[in-house]
C-alpha cells in the first residue's frame, strides 16, 4: 500500500494520490480521534491542531484547543457569515487574499482552492464584474466548495478539477494568483510556477502563502507520508523556492512576511512576484 512506502520510494502520481486521499478525508471529516489530520496550519505553528501549545502564526503562547476555525480567525479571516463547510476544512497557514491587493473586475486564480474560503473572500473583492477560479485535485473538496458557494449565493466563482502542475486555465487569462499553503504539496514545484507564468497576463502577480524551510529536513522526516501531507515533508528551502519562481520568468520575487517556526525549521512565508509587462 502507498501509505507504507517511504516518500522517496514513491512516484509523483503516488505522492499526489496520498495527498488527495488525505485531503479528501479532511473534506469529509472522516478522521478518527486518534489520527493526526494533515494541516499546513500545524506545520507552521509547530504542533498538532488537535490541542497543543503554539508560539507561531496561531498567535498564542497558551495551551489551547486549536481548531481550523480559530486558526482562520487568527490569520485574519473575517469568517462571519461563512458556511461551516468553508471553515471546518480550512488547512491554510496564511491569508494571501489579505495581501493580494485584489481589484474590482479582476480575474483571480486560487491554486489548491479546497473548500473555497479564500475564493469566497476574493470574490467580494473582485465584485460582480470579476471572477475567481479555483483549481483543486480533490473531488471531495470541489464538491464541498460548490455547496458552500450555493449556500452563500456566490456566482462569480468557478471550481475546476485539475492539477496545479498542469492547470486547466487558458494562457494569459488571469490577473492575480493566490494560494494558501498548497504548492509545497506539489512534487514538481518548478512546473507549478511555469504554469503560473503561462496563465498570468503580462503584469500579473502572484501572492501566495506557503510552508518553506530555513534548514534542511532530516531524511526520516521527509520520508514520512504524514509529514508530507502535513506540509512539512514536501517543503523546500526558502531560497530554493524563490529560485523556482525566478527561473519561471518572474521578477520582483520576495518574501514579504514570515510567521511561525516549527521544530524542523518550517515556517509560513508570504511570497510575492510579478510577471513582466
Amino acid at each position: 500500500m502507498t501509505e507504507l512506502k517511504k516518500v522517496s520510494e514513491m512516484k509523483p502520481d503516488e505522492i499526489k494520490d496520498a495527498v488527495r486521499n488525505a485531503y479528501s478525508r479532511v473534506a469529509k471529516g472522516t478522521w478518527t480521534a486518534d489520527e493526526q489530520t494533515p494541516s499546513c496550519s500545524d506545520a507552521s505553528c509547530g504542533d498538532s491542531a488537535s490541542a497543543q501549545t503554539s508560539s507561531s502564526c496561531c498567535g498564542s503562547q497558551q495551551k489551547v484547543k486549536v481548531t481550523r476555525v480559530n486558526i482562520a480567525e487568527a490569520l485574519g479571516y473575517d469568517i462571519e457569515g461563512m458556511p461551516t463547510g468553508a471553515t471546518e476544512s480550512f488547512a491554510g497557514c496564511g491569508n494571501p487574499v489579505a495581501l493580494a491587493s485584489l481589484k474590482e473586475g479582476e480575474v483571480v486564480l486560487d491554486l489548491g482552492s479546497g473548500a473555497g474560503l479564500d475564493m469566497f473572500v476574493a470574490s467580494k473583492k473582485v465584485g460582480a464584474t470579476g471572477k475567481v477560479i479555483g483549481v483543486d485535485m480533490t473531488p471531495a473538496m470541489i464538491e464541498k466548495a460548490k455547496k458552500n458557494a450555493e449556500e452563500l449565493g456566490i456566482t462569480n466563482v468557478d471550481f475546476r478539477f485539475g492539477d496545479i502542475e498542469n492547470m486547466p486555465v487558458d494562457d494569459d487569462s488571469v490577473d492575480a494568483i493566490i494560494s494558501n499553503c498548497v504548492i509545497n504539496l506539489a512534487p514538481n514545484k518548478s512546473k507549478v510556477f511555469q504554469e503560473a507564468y503561462r496563465v498570468l497576463r503580462p503584469g500579473g502577480r502572484i501572492m501566495v502563502s506557503d510552508i518553506v524551510l530555513s534548514k534542511p529536513l532530516p531524511k526520516e522526516v521527509r520520508d514520512e507520508v504524514i509529514t508530507y501531507t502535513g506540509c512539512i515533508g514536501g517543503a523546500i528551502l526558502d531560497e530554493e523556492y524563490l529560485a523556482h519562481i525566478r527561473n519561471a520568468g518572474f521578477v520582483d520575487v520576495e518574501i514579504t512576511g514570515k510567521a511561525g517556526n516549527s521544530l524542523y525549521g518550517a515556517y509560513s512565508a508570504y511570497i510575492a512576484a510579478l510577471k513582466p509587462k
